[in-house]
């Protein structure tokens, strides 16, 4: 298989496609707190389909960009989002472990993202 050329601007891209879909665990967690089929729950509900359109609009963008291999890869971001959107919104703690596990995936998708050797050769 080809290895893609990726600018900048389209990573950037990317992880915004992925910050966007981390909005889906909070409209999730928002959605909790409403009574099953009440008139907020659905509206919080709606919400969530209307941006995982969204994301499903830009995920198939996406893939013209990337290898489908590095473009999941990078979906493990949403665990960065979703500990900032945990702690900006509803107060939760970063304990030592989480932030070790969000550093190693941040580490682990930046090595992903880096681009192969062009000649033979291992990375």
């Amino acid at each position: 298989m080809e290895n893609k050329k990726v600018s900048l601007k389209a990573i950037l891209f990317l992880q915004g496609a992925v910050l966007i879909y981390s909005l889906t665990t909070v409209i999730s967690k928002i959605v909790s707190n409403y009574e099953f089929l009440s008139a907020k729950f659905i509206l919080f509900y709606m919400l969530d389909f209307a941006v995982l359109g969204v994301y499903a609009i830009l995920w198939q963008q996406l893939l013209k960009k990337f290898e489908l291999s590095i473009a999941y890869a990078n979906k493990a971001m949403t665990l960065l989002w979703s500990l900032l959107w945990s702690v900006i919104l509803f107060h939760g703690e970063v304990t030592v472990p989480k932030a070790i596990g969000v550093a190693l995936v941040i580490a682990g998708t930046i090595i992903l993202n880096k681009p192969a050797r062009e000649e033979g050769g291992s990375l």
